[in-house]
């Protein structure tokens, strides 16, 4: 009886009762559509550092990456690259041989790392050949083939067969330089990436440097999925002794940053929301009790129970809350799925974006597990904002309430 009497009573002022659904619809909605829109934010430039610029685990000897000595290499990373392709759940292996160098074209030099890659084995850890724009993937060069990111060919003013000197230091501690010709120019959408990473042939690089053939500074590793992590990365653990072996999140340590924090923030995010929502229920379910006072009289004095009572105006608030609450979540649900197949267009402010890494397309991602805690918290919400209400009705006394007219 209490929830049909609460129903009814949210309907006794329609337009009120409305205007505060209106309320709540429109700021639950905000709260979901942008918490799934940081989420697919997120997620793209998480994917992209797997995908593009890192792959999932990485191999090194334990002194390069304090160093970047080309003398820190792995000695046998042939036979390594063997073993780990039987571990399941491993999608690809590749070797590289990683130098910071100079590259200089007839213009100008930048500083640059130098990534020798194996064309054939790269497209299964990283999707670096699907990234070219112009040119192609170490093709239509036979001598020397390179590929440079965008902002660098900007940068060093040249285009695809433009040739540029790469400047390295050989295993013998010599200054030595090699002529190659640009094959293509790649665009990840990260200028910070594009700028600084410049890919040879494994061979080429090899030779120039003086490096074995079977040896390599990094061996990146690539998994069917990125949940099988920490389980691949125990049993590479074991095969690989002293190297140091580490995933993405150690490599990229803003990136594991980002992933325990974002939900939290949301969550705070939504919080915020809820706040200022609050206040406005209040509000309404003050004068709902003050427009009521005689009636809430006259139910005491025939002998309600003030527990009845406030649970009456609790449900009322609680039905307020959850009728607008519910039709934000469907409404943020249903254009957050959308987005998921039509991105959002933020190519207006494309160039400051890819600054940060960030693609300028934004597909939202939306978990249910947000949906229904979200509910949770307006329930909540509905809960403590009749909590003050229904106390300043339970203090009236009913003798006087029935005074007024």
């Amino acid at each position: 009886m209490i929830f049909s009497i609460s129903w009814r009573n949210v309907w006794r002022n329609k337009v009120r009762s409305l205007v505060v659904i209106f309320a709540i619809a429109i700021g639950i909605f905000a709260g979901v559509w942008a918490t799934a829109f940081m989420t697919g934010m997120m997620n793209q430039r998480i994917q992209k550092v797997i995908n593009t610029e890192l792959s999932n685990i990485q191999i090194h000897n334990p002194d390069f990456r304090k160093t970047s000595e080309i003398s820190n290499f792995i000695p046998d990373a042939n036979r390594y690259i063997e073993e780990i392709k039987s571990i399941p759940h491993v999608k690809g292996v590749s070797k590289r041989i990683v130098i910071q160098s100079m590259v200089a074209s007839a213009e100008t030099a930048s500083g640059v790392i130098i990534m020798g890659i194996n064309p054939s084995d790269e497209p299964s850890v990283t999707n670096i050949q699907e990234k070219i724009i112009d040119g192609a993937y170490f093709e239509g060069i036979k001598r020397n083939p390179v590929l440079i990111g965008k902002k660098l060919a900007e940068k060093l003013n040249i285009k695809v067969r433009s040739k540029i000197v790469i400047t390295v230091q050989d295993l013998e501690n010599n200054i030595t330089s090699g002529a190659f010709r640009v094959a293509g120019i790649y665009s990840t959408n990260n200028n910070m990436y594009d700028e600084n990473h410049v890919f040879v042939r494994f061979s080429d690089l090899a030779k120039l440097t003086g490096l074995p053939e079977n040896a390599g500074h990094e061996i990146a590793i690539s998994l069917t999925d990125n949940k099988y992590l920490a389980e691949v990365q125990d049993k590479v653990k074991s095969l690989a002794g002293n190297l140091e072996v580490l995933n993405w999140k150690e490599l990229s340590p803003e990136m594991s940053y980002l992933t325990e924090t974002m939900n939290m923030y949301m969550y705070v995010f939504i919080l915020i929301i809820l706040l200022a929502l609050l206040f406005g229920i209040i509000n309404t379910m003050l004068m709902v009790v003050m427009e009521r006072t005689k009636e809430i009289g006259m139910l005491m004095a025939v002998g309600m129970y003030k527990f009845r009572i406030f649970w009456m105006i609790v449900v009322e608030s609680v039905m307020l809350s959850l009728v607008g609450g519910v039709f934000g979540i469907i409404l943020g649900a249903t254009v957050s799925k959308i987005n998921e197949k039509y991105p959002v267009d933020l190519s207006m402010w494309s160039e400051g974006y890819e600054q940060l890494g960030y693609d300028a397309y934004v597909y939202t991602t939306l978990q249910p597990t947000f949906l229904i805690n979200v509910t949770i918290l307006v329930i909540i919400t509905g809960i403590i904002a009749a909590i003050y209400p229904a106390y300043k009705a339970l203090k009236n006394d009913p003798a006087d309430a029935l005074r007024i007219e």
